[in-house]
Formats: structure tokens, sequence, C-alpha cells
């Protein structure tokens, strides 16, 4: 789930923070840069582990702030393929169930079969038993375990207007077709998956 990722980035330390220590200087700048942000084609970085390596700072004209390449290792949240997580279901549409963490997607083709969504947009597994069928609803706020099964990143870097023509309508269009930067697909279509009240009453 958690993994350690090294990196290497340029720090800049303002010059009325000389007075600190460079390395709480250099780990406060890290983390206020990479913390709860997503690196493209890494994962959600969690907060900085350790600094492995400073090279040397330099002061360039013009600009009273140090400069400083730094080696480090930070920890990333970057599940792999087929593991079992819990998470908590956010909210439900006819596109299927979205949870927290923010990232997760549970699709119609991941839930157990026999599904429908009602009215209220809930979610509910149509459970088959002798004694005949059950509805086991998908309540938001409820924990779930799944599989991750799929994961996919999207480039949200900011680009320039691809025309002179971009007009305030357009960039309307834009703001709501914006995807999220790491999406986790998973599924809950094995046995002891889905809603962890559903297995603990069993």
């Amino acid at each position: 789930m958690f993994v350690l990722v090294e990196m290497t980035d340029t720090v800049r330390i303002p010059p009325w923070q000389f007075e600190r220590k460079l390395n709480e200087s250099i780990a406060e700048e890290l983390n206020k840069k990479l913390a709860n942000k997503v690196v493209y084609n890494v994962g959600l970085c969690i907060c900085l582990y350790d600094i492995t390596k400073l090279e040397d700072s330099y002061i360039f004209p013009g600009d009273g702030a140090s400069h400083t390449k730094v080696h480090f290792r930070y920890v990333v949240f970057h599940p792999f393929l087929d593991e079992i997580l819990i998470g908590q279901i956010k909210s439900c549409s006819q596109d299927g169930v979205h949870g927290k963490p923010q990232l997760l997607t549970l699709g119609t083709r991941e839930l157990q079969s026999s599904w429908k969504v009602i009215s209220e947009q809930v979610w509910v597994w149509e459970y088959e038993t002798e004694e005949g069928a059950h509805d086991l609803y998908m309540d938001i706020g409820e924990e779930i375990r799944f599989r991750v099964v799929d994961e996919t990143f999207v480039d949200t870097s900011p680009t320039g207007p691809s025309s002179a023509e971009a007009s305030t309508s357009n960039a309307a269009e834009e703001v709501q077709k914006k995807e999220a930067p790491y999406t986790l697909v998973g599924s809950i279509s094995e046995p002891g998956l889905g809603l962890l009240s559903w297995w603990t009453n069993s």
C-alpha cells in the first residue's frame, strides 16, 4: 500500500530561513510541495521519509535564496494490483460506487452479480439463499473491502489555450470535465469482499 520512492529535486530556501538548520528547512519545503499531491505515474505523496544526500547550495544573482539539489525518499500511497484494501463509500450513481480514499471507483462490472440501483442512488445486492433473496444495501459511509484491479493516472498539468478563440464558456466546460489525477478501480465480485457488515453479521 505504501512504498518508499527515491526522488530528486532542487529546493529553494528563502534568506529569512538561513538561521535554521538546512535539513529542517528543506524537509519543510519538500512537504509543502509534495504532501497530499499526486505525482504522475508514482502515486499519492504522504510525507518525507528521509534525506539521503545534499549537494552544494548556490545563490544566484538577483535572488537572495539558496538553491540546493536534494536526494530524498518519500512515503507514497501506491497499492499494487490485486491488493485487498478497506475504504468507505462516498457516493453511488448509475456508473458505480465511489469511495474514500477519493481516488476509489467501483464500476458496475466489478460488483457482485444480481445488482440493482434504487431511486435514492443506493446500490443493492440481491443475495440469493435457500430461503429466498435478501437485499444487502450499500449505504453511504459504510466501510467496504475491495480488491485493486486497475489504476489510472491522468496528467493534469496546466496547459495553455488551444486557440485564440478560447472563451469563458469553454473554460467552464473544462472545469466540469476535470478528471482526478489518480484513480483506483476496485472489485468486490468475490466472496469476502464488499461491506464489512455483510460478513461480520453472517
